[in-house]
């Protein structure tokens, strides 16, 4: 599959982005979007993941910027879990696992396909610093390598105003669990 948008494309997510961006500043103190856009500019296969982000319910925005490695970090901001993202269980093993009434895909196999990292739990909860997210959903969490050999994995969501991180059979899912991402450009 072609990982590059059209030129029309790329329009046309920019100025998703960049509305976005404007519309929440607080999010994002002391960025300047045009910095943001040339980074994007020049780099087609993150906007391609970024549109990915856009089409399956994301809408990613940036949330920080490393000044080790120059990079603007984007984070999934829909204020529940990704619609396009849902019923879904942890990774392929797990997918495999299920003899019947398979989900259609994994979190972690999304994620690879789509070019972005699933949240780990540090990012999950600074995220849930700049609003208040999936209070009616839930989304999996990058999961510990011992914790998924033993069959688990994490996954987290918000009630009663407190972040609250969960475990469930890797292999199972539910219509109001995804996933959200990170990308770094």
């Amino acid at each position: 599959m072609k990982k590059e948008l059209s030129a029309t494309q790329s329009t046309a997510i920019l100025g998703i982005l960049k509305v976005r961006f404007e519309k929440n500043m607080s999010r994002h103190k002391g960025i300047d979007w045009s910095k943001v856009q040339a980074k994007l500019g020049a780099n087609k296969q993150k906007l391609w993941s970024l549109n990915e982000m856009e089409n399956t319910g994301g809408e990613p925005d940036v949330v920080d910027y490393d000044k080790k490695t120059g990079e603007y970090i984007f984070y999934d901001c829909a204020s529940e879990s990704p619609k396009g993202r849902r019923s879904i269980c942890y990774d392929d093993e797990a997918l495999e696992s299920r003899k019947e009434n398979k989900p259609a895909d994994s979190a972690v196999n999304m994620s690879i396909e789509m070019g972005i990292e699933i949240l780990t739990e540090e990012q999950y909860r600074r995220l849930q610093q700049l609003g208040n997210f999936d209070t009616k959903t839930s989304s999996w969490i990058k999961t510990p390598p011992e914790i998924r050999k033993l069959g688990g994995a994490l996954f987290c969501d918000r009630r009663f105003n407190t972040v609250f991180l969960y475990h469930n059979g890797a292999e199972s899912y539910y219509a109001a669990r995804g996933f959200r991402g990170s990308l770094s450009v």
